[in-house]
């Protein structure tokens, strides 16, 4: 083996050993929807504004007090609540069991990414709109800032691989995880409900890029 590799080799070895050692908070993220400030007038009134209910740890994002119904071609789920603030283009974000329980295709996208993806009916209690896409699962992913990246060594875009409930009896390794960085974030892992459920996650616990 010549030099240049085996130094290869240790450079990513010490990588993976830098990043394993450092802990990275959960979010678990239930069904919700994003929303355009177009959309919510007509939803809950033209003099109506988002009421926040309480912030979540990504800076400028919280929950609101108001939700919505989300309807498709074979069922309707009740109560998703709206996070804001508004949106550019609305989006739903669903689970793999609630898309098949709306009857819509489930597709997996990094949000904002939301050509080709379907749509459904969405009724608040003024009236009600239906968009044509804007409807995913969203990819799992890792909210860092720019000094996490720098920490942990990673690009935004990068997919990882990260380990779940250490130490438990549900633990296990989830592929191809996101990397997203901006100076606008925080450091925290999102997983869906049925993606928690699977490792016996809850809010807070802590998972380890490998």
């Amino acid at each position: 083996m010549n030099s240049e590799l085996t130094s290869k080799i240790a450079t990513v070895i010490k990588q993976h050993m830098k990043r394993s050692e450092k802990p990275i908070p959960v979010g678990i993220s239930n069904r919700h929807i994003h929303v355009t400030e177009s959309d919510f007038k007509v939803l809950f009134g033209a003099d109506s504004r988002l009421t926040v209910k309480k912030d979540l740890a990504q800076p400028g994002q919280y929950a609101c007090e108001e939700v919505v119904t989300l309807e498709g071609d074979k069922g309707k789920i009740d109560r998703v609540r709206i996070l804001g603030p508004y949106r550019a283009q609305t989006q739903v974000e669903v689970s793999v069991s609630d898309a098949i329980r709306l009857g819509v295709s489930p597709v997996v996208r990094d949000s904002g990414k939301l050509a080709g993806t379907p749509g459904l009916k969405v009724t608040g209690p003024k009236g009600s709109v239906t968009i044509t896409s804007g409807v995913i699962v969203a990819k799992r992913h890792i909210h860092l800032s720019e000094a996490d990246a720098a920490g942990f060594d990673v690009r935004d875009g990068e997919l990882v691989r990260v380990r779940c409930g250490c130490g438990t009896e549900r633990e296990l390794v989830f592929e191809q995880v996101l990397c997203r960085v901006s100076g606008s974030f925080a450091l925290e892992a999102h997983f869906d409900m049925e993606e928690a459920n699977a490792a016996m996650l809850k809010n807070g616990d802590k998972i380890f890029i490998v």
